[in-house]
This record gives structure tokens, C-alpha cells and sequence, in this order.
């Protein structure tokens, strides 16, 4: 089983934090990319065919940038394309204030059954210092809009220590977050970029960021504001109920294997992973003479492999298993980092039970580091 994430590169308005592969929509060949996604939806199940769709997530850019009659064209032919059971989950991303009645009936006549919606904050001074267009109000219209429509499966992004930003400031954001009382909420904290707005901004000394402490503290009241909430965290930034859990970032969480279509997106199949055309000109040539828009290919070695399980894995609260590790990579994760393990058990940043490897409530707040001790070929 293999799952499939889209890339709609279009935005009617560039954050200035945003580092995803996006173009602003206006003069762009927005139906030509439809097709073209299409084409190398086509082109690259006959090269690597799946029988059945496991998750398909729309990102981007703004999916919801797309007019309606957009979006049913290329819902209608990912349809076709993708054999895909209605009970599993097809997720869009999609802005406060973009979303219409019309293109909700669009989604949910083509078996769109999720919506993660990109809020960052409450706060509207701040939403206009990170270059978003949409208000607080927004969200609660959109919100309005959804229940309405009994669409009640949907997820916000929320962004902390951003320029600015109070603890205070952040406590009313995620309390009026919890308040909406929606299945899954996802919490990153603001990092900067290369190439991005905010990037130059700090280098010219025109942005101020929260300190580290205030951070970690954000990071620490999220976790317990959340579980108060009924909300367990099960993966470093992402809280749910129990059995709404986002399933296709599962996917990449637990080292499955996807497709990536789009502008800028990346897949894994088989042993190898991939990645396309960024700009929307090169993504669409090859495209025109029915070949595929890939631009680089790595074939993972069994390290690499390994390197993956663990440092993907260790992001679920679950942490990584042992007999799945022995079952995929034939060896036991004990015999592979004999030394590592108890290195980091040792220093309080790794749990070790019979069957699961963790992080640490410690371990939690430096994961990178953790991540690191695991790469092999570093030593």
C-alpha cells in the first residue's frame, strides 16, 4: 500500500516565513499544471503501480487558491488515477477565507473527508506582521461554514515564537484554539528559513524572535494545555483524540512509502527516494513530451534505511518498535546501536522498554540531537 501526496504551488499571497516550494497564482499556467499533474500522475503509476491508495494529502502553496471548477478537475481526475477507498482519509489544506460553500461541495463530492487549515495565530497584529491575509474572524467564519456544512474533520496549524509574540500573547491563541474543539491540532515552532522575508529581516536586525526559554516554555504549556483538553500528543508537534490522528503523516512517521506529485515534491518508492522540479516552467517541460519531472534520486543504503526508521520514528510518542525494526531490516535495533542506546538511555534523552525505544520528556526538547547520535556514517 502506498499513499500519495499533490503539490498545488499556488498562493494568492506569499507569508514571510513560507520556505515551501509556491509561486503567486496571478498570470500563472494554473490549468496546464492541472493536466500536467495529471500526465505525471498517469506516467508514474505505470512505472511503479499500486493497487490500493492508502492516504492522499493536497498540499502546498494554497490548494484552495484553485477556482472550483479547478479543483473539480483535478479532484475528478485523481479519482480516476488513484484507486481509493472512501473510508480512508483525503486530506486538503486549506486558508481561513478561502474556503467557499461551492468549493466544499467540490471536495466533498470527491471523497474529501479532511481539512487542515493553516491558522498560526489568533492574534491579528501578528497575523499581518507573518504576511498572512486572513484574520481571526476568518477562522471563525470558516469554522461557521464547516459545521454548517457537517464537515467537522479538520485540523489547524498553529505557528509559536513568532516576532514578537508574548507568552501571554500565545496562551490566548491556544486557548481560543482548544476552544474550537476540533479532533487535531498541529503546533511548530517559527524556523527560519534561507531565501525567505524573514531570514533577511533577522539578519538585518529588524526582527526579534522570543528567546529560547520562552520557547521551550510555549512548548511545555502546549503539551499540558493540550492533554488537559483530551488531546494526547503522539507525535513531537501533533495532538489528537484518540483515533484522529492525522494518517497520512503517520505514513511519513512510520518510513512508509508514497508517491509525490507536484511541483517541488518529494516521493519514496521502493528503495529510492525522489524529487521534482521545483520551478513551475522546468516541472512542466518534461511534462509536455510525457516524461516525468523528476530532478534528483537517492537510493537509500540499509544504513540509510536504518537511519530513517529511527529518527522519523522517534518523532511518534510511541517511538520506534523494535520487532517492526527486526522485522524490516532482519536485524535488531540493539545489535545495530549497541553503543548509542545505552549512551542516550544514560543521559536521560532515550527511553528503552521491551518493545519500544522512546524519547524522553527531556529528549522531547533537543530531538535533533537525539536524531544525530543515530547517523551512522557520521562516525
Amino acid at each position: 500500500m502506498t499513499s500519495a501526496y499533490i503539490h498545488i504551488p499556488f498562493c494568492e499571497h506569499i507569508c514571510f516565513y513560507c520556505d515551501f516550494n509556491k509561486v503567486f497564482l496571478e498570470g500563472q499556467p494554473v490549468d496546464e499544471y492541472i493536466q500536467s499533474l495529471l500526465t505525471e500522475i498517469r506516467l508514474t503509476k505505470e512505472q511503479y503501480p499500486s493497487d490500493t491508495i492508502e492516504t492522499i494529502y493536497i498540499g502546498g502553496g494554497t490548494p484552495t487558491s484553485l477556482s472550483a471548477k479547478q479543483l473539480a478537475v483535478l479532484l475528478e481526475g485523481v479519482q480516476e488515477l488513484l484507486p481509493f477507498d472512501n473510508k480512508n482519509e483525503f486530506t486538503i489544506e486549506a486558508n481561513p477565507g478561502d474556503l467557499t460553500q461551492e468549493k466544499l461541495h467540490v471536495m466533498k463530492a470527491y471523497g474529501v473527508n479532511r481539512l487542515s487549515m493553516g491558522v498560526q495565530t489568533f492574534d491579528n497584529q501578528l497575523l499581518k506582521k507573518i504576511g498572512r491575509k486572513h484574520t481571526a474572524e476568518d477562522v471563525y467564519e470558516t469554522m461557521k461554514l464547516l459545521e454548517k456544512e457537517d464537515f467537522l474533520n479538520v485540523s489547524i496549524d498553529l505557528i509559536y515564537a513568532l516576532p514578537g509574540q508574548t507568552l501571554e500573547g500565545f496562551r490566548d491563541t491556544l486557548n481560543r484554539a482548544i476552544e474550537l474543539n476540533l479532533p487535531h491540532y498541529s503546533l511548530y515552532s517559527l524556523i527560519l528559513e534561507n531565501k525567505t522575508m524573514f531570514m533577511n529581516w533577522v539578519r538585518q536586525g529588524r526582527l526579534q524572535l522570543p528567546d529560547q526559554d520562552i520557547e521551550a516554555q510555549m512548548f511545555e504549556e502546549t503539551i499540558v494545555a493540550m492533554e488537559k483538553a483530551g488531546r494526547y500528543q503522539y507525535e513531537v508537534s501533533n495532538f489528537a483524540l484518540k483515533g484522529q490522528e492525522s494518517k497520512h503523516n503517520l505514513v511519513y512517521w512510520n518510513n512508509e512509502h508514497y508517491y509525490g506529485f507536484g511541483a517541488g515534491a518529494s516521493g519514496y518508492l521502493g528503495h529510492t527516494r525522489y524529487k521534482n522540479h521545483g520551478p513551475i516552467q522546468h516541472y512542466l517541460k518534461p511534462l509536455r513530451e510525457n516524461k516525468l519531472p523528476t530532478v534528483e534520486t537517492e537510493i537509500l543504503t540499509l544504513n540509510n534505511q536504518m537511519e530513517e526508521e529511527l529518527f522519523l520514528g522517534l518523532r511518534k510518542k510511541d517511538g520506534v518498535s523494535k520487532q517492526r525494526f527486526k522485522d524490516k531490516f532482519g536485524l535488531s535495533i540493539n545489535q545495530v546501536y549497541e553503543k548509542i542506546i545505552p549512551e542516550l538511555v544514560q543521559k536521560e534523552l532515550l527511553v528503552e522498554t521491551a518493545d519500544y525505544l522512546q524519547l524522553s520528556e527531556q529528549g522531547l526538547f533537543v530531538g535533533n540531537d537525539v536524531f544525530e547520535a543515530f547517523l551512522i556514517d557520521k562516525e
